[in-house]
């Protein structure tokens, strides 16, 4: 499987992963911690295939993105040498903040569902707002997601729960 880290379909980012040998115990299973790993790879992929690789961020604004909120559901464990996909899906940003929806699934099958916050921190290591051309242009624009408030956007995800 050749990973295409640049695919965009029907609004969600897709990055395929395969799970080897280094990300499951001893019985093939995939370790909790893995689907966090599989997460941040499939985010930093999806701000690179719309134009915000972390590298542009930090050299050209002095911006990182810390994680500020991590949750994730386990449906089902992957397991070795399997094909999963992560998607990406809805973005939403505040003003110093976006929050992202991911899935990880095998086939059709969900097997994680992630709800990520991430905060844009600033030079002196504290929160500052999101430039506006990250708020609008790359994933309003590029991208063509509906944005949403986040309070119900955090209700859809409750629900979904």
């Amino acid at each position: 499987m050749r990973p295409e880290t640049r695919l965009i379909k029907d609004g969600s980012h897709i990055l395929p992963i395969r799970v080897y040998l280094e990300d499951s115990d001893t019985e093939g299973v995939v370790y909790y911690a893995n689907y966090l790993r599989y997460s941040e790879r499939a985010r930093t992929e999806m701000l690179r295939s719309v134009g915000c690789p972390h590298t542009d961020i930090k050299c050209l604004n002095k911006l990182v993105f810390a994680v500020r909120r991590c949750e994730v559901d386990y449906l089902t464990p992957a397991r070795l040498d399997d094909e999963l996909v992560v998607i990406s899906g809805q973005v939403v940003t505040e003003a110093a903040s976006l929050w992202i929806e991911q899935r990880i699934q095998r086939g059709v099958e969900e097997i994680a569902k992630l709800l990520v916050r991430l905060v844009c921190i600033g030079k002196t290591g504290k929160p500052v707002r999101l430039p506006k051309k990250y708020c609008v242009t790359h994933f309003c624009h590029f991208w063509l997601l509906k944005c949403i408030s986040t309070r119900d956007w955090i209700e859809k995800w409750n629900k979904l729960r």
